[in-house]
């Protein structure tokens, strides 16, 4: 009477074949649009569904010296960031004049603009003492950084119109990152001692700061009809 073969167990101490996989794996999914950026210990409040997505990890630590100078440290970003500067005003003018008569933004140039906005949002929150990891000389998004910006590209275009008024349009929520920015440079100075004597900046503050990021980025990306979709007035 035969029977049913089980599993072949190998003899004692023989190592045991490795199983082959029985399927390809598949690639992680990309992250939807509008989807929170994965940073090691985020801080801010909830970030809404949006196109412009700013999150900047919370440093447990921070230098004592750094803050001394940290403006000098990152002169070569600013003489970079004046240059790319000038080359975003072409490429605005050039999108403008593509949206207008195509409905849709140049990936090349959107591309451009959003690499333009992350590496400023970086240098921004390095000065801001929000990180001690240095900025990297680059458009890319590196996931690996604790500043991350990311813009949804408008696969199903842009309203011809849009270039036309969005830059009256965005006057009110442009006021409000004013006045966040106002905030945060508060933040920034009392963060600055705190950074000097206890190595900490205070969450809460920090939070400000970082929402102040956020608001700029998102009025930029508005600005610069990147996105249809109105910058929300929320505190996050």
């Amino acid at each position: 009477m035969s029977t049913p073969e089980g599993p072949q167990i190998p003899p004692q101490g023989e190592p045991v074949p490795p199983t082959p996989p029985q399927y390809p794996p598949q690639p992680a999914a990309a992250a939807p649009p509008g989807a929170a950026l994965v940073v090691p210990n985020a801080s801010g409040p909830p970030h809404p569904p949006y196109a412009v997505q700013v999150q900047i990890g919370y440093p447990e630590q921070l230098s004592r010296w750094l803050p001394f100078v940290k403006w000098l440290l990152a002169i070569p970003h600013f003489i970079v960031l004046y240059l790319l500067r000038i080359g975003a005003l072409f490429v605005v003018v050039f999108a403008f004049f593509a949206v207008l008569f195509t409905g849709r933004y140049p990936q090349g140039a959107f591309d451009f603009l959003t690499g333009y906005y992350r590496w400023g949002t970086r240098v921004g929150a390095y000065i801001l003492l929000l990180t001690d990891a240095y900025p990297p000389f680059s458009l890319d998004d590196d996931p690996a950084y604790p500043v991350r910006l990311t813009i949804d590209y408008p696969a199903q275009g842009i309203a011809r119109w849009r270039p036309l008024v969005q830059w009256l349009l965005v006057i009110p929520a442009g006021i409000g990152a004013a006045l966040l920015g106002l905030g945060a440079l508060v933040a920034y100075i009392v963060g600055w001692f705190a950074v000097v004597f206890t190595r900490r900046f205070p969450r809460g503050l920090f939070e400000l700061v970082v929402v102040a990021l956020r608001w700029q980025a998102r009025v930029n990306a508005y600005t610069d009809f990147m996105t249809e979709q109105y910058p929300p007035f929320v505190y996050g």
